[in-house]
């Protein structure tokens, strides 16, 4: 298959810059494959679309602000860094943008977000490699470069790496989200994180759980559809396009994911009485299809995925699906259409532009049944 083949033209004015002003009051197409049908409705309708029996799986992940704002000490050039995982030794690999060329030993200060705690009273506690409290900022020394490209480097500061990151991080927006400046605004920070999130780890959303509400939950409740959390932490390669020229080429970025025992087993328990598993995005997704096995058996699992769903290998975890619109040429657009086919997705993005849906992280919705 050609990558131009998921390529697609969106006017700019429908990438969603901001929520809607309720998460359930986005609208929500719902693609029905087995009619080829295609529907118009709202994400509040969605107890309305389930039916007893059926599993809702979410992405538990919680965004964590990994944005991170700073100056090179030595140069006092403009430093911009994203947080993406804590190494065993304490460190944390960063993705890193500058300009000219950071040395190992180089200290990187990091402004604070605004939060009371920037320049709280847990930043040096005294002095010894503290956060430098009394300015409000945050000390990193760069380690050295690792082979990815990243940046290894240590907070000269003893608190753990969320508690820094909640004090000094941003949150990290992709790049298609546009803000006017650099302040951390606190409508994203609530409204780029699902009210269920639990378990941080990730640096982008998982953006189709962005839509619900308590009172979308007690609906599927009191319907008898039940809730159940997986979890993937979501890194940065979920924006990078495909780049090969065959869809077939391209090679997926790994990320932590799990499904715990007691999640198998009700995943199971439900196809065995008839019930459908639906999945609420594209990474619940892909922990699904990881931990299910050919005779469509689910299996717990801890550890690494970098499954790649695409048309022709089989989606034999998921049922339905809950997804946002996704970027052209994007591994995420190669999976619904794994699920629902190439032409079915083609014809529901085509509606979706011409009926002015909003697209992306902050965009409306689809359910395909």
């Amino acid at each position: 298959m050609r990558t131009d083949d998921f390529d697609f033209h969106l006017p700019d004015e429908l990438i969603a810059q901001h929520p809607a002003d309720r998460r359930d009051r986005s609208r929500l197409m719902v693609v029905r494959r087995d009619a080829g049908e295609i529907e118009h409705r709202c994400f509040a309708d969605l107890p309305d679309l389930l039916r007893s029996g059926d599993v809702l799986v979410r992405n538990d992940s919680k965004v964590v602000p990994a944005r991170l704002l700073g100056r090179r000490s030595a140069t006092g050039g403009r430093w911009e860094g994203l947080f993406l995982s804590e190494l065993p030794d304490g460190s944390w690999e960063l993705m890193a943008q500058t300009r000219g060329r950071p040395q190992a030993g180089e200290i990187i200060l990091i402004a604070g977000n605004g939060n009371s705690d920037s320049g709280g009273d847990g930043g040096g506690d005294g002095g010894g490699g503290g956060g430098d409290s009394g300015g409000g900022g945050l000390r990193l020394e760069l380690l050295d470069r690792l082979d990815s490209g990243h940046w290894r480097a240590r907070p000269l500061d003893p608190r753990p790496a969320f508690e820094l990151l909640d004090a000094f991080g941003r949150v990290p927006l992709p790049p298609y989200i546009r803000r006017v400046g650099d302040a951390d605004d606190p409508e994203d920070r609530e409204r780029y994180q699902t009210i269920y999130a639990s378990r941080p780890g990730s640096v982008a959303a998982p953006t189709a759980g962005l839509h619900f509400t308590a009172e979308v939950f007690d609906r599927l409740a009191a319907l008898g559809v039940a809730t159940l959390d997986v979890t993937l932490h979501v890194g940065p390669g979920t924006f990078r396009p495909i780049k090969a020229e065959r869809v077939e080429d391209h090679r997926m970025h790994a990320e932590w994911a799990a499904i715990s025992p007691a999640v198998a087993d009700r995943l199971n328990a439900a196809r065995s009485s008839g019930g459908r598993v639906v999945a609420v995005g594209t990474t619940a997704t892909r922990v699904l299809e990881t931990g299910v096995t050919p005779s469509g058996t689910f299996l717990p699992f801890t550890g690494q995925t970098d499954i790649y769903l695409r048309p022709g290998v089989p989606v034999l975890g998921t049922d339905a699906l809950v997804t946002n619109f996704h970027l052209p040429r994007s591994s995420l657009l190669v999976l619904v259409s794994a699920l629902a086919g190439i032409d079915l997705i083609r014809a529901a993005y085509a509606e979706a532009v011409s009926h002015r849906y909003r697209f992306y992280s902050f965009g409306d919705a689809m359910l395909i049944l």
